[in-house]
């Protein structure tokens, strides 16, 4: 499932990214949860969507090599 960020890109979900009332721990019996875990999940979901900083890119590509 292709998804899109902020910044109007398409994104895949990360592997073990689920999205729903059953992979959210500390979820009521009723399937309502306390108010500030949309605010959690909202910040979250935006980490998990933002690129990777050429910076790091640069590095991580500069270990590949080394192997």
């Amino acid at each position: 499932m292709t998804q899109t960020n902020r910044e109007g890109r398409s994104t895949q979900p990360k592997p073990g990214h689920k999205r729903g009332a059953e992979s959210k721990p500390g979820a009521k019996a009723n399937g309502e949860l306390p108010g500030w875990t949309n605010g959690l999940r909202q910040l979250y979901d935006q980490v998990v969507d933002e690129d990777l900083p050429d910076s790091f890119r640069d590095l991580l590509s500069r270990l590949d090599d080394q192997r």
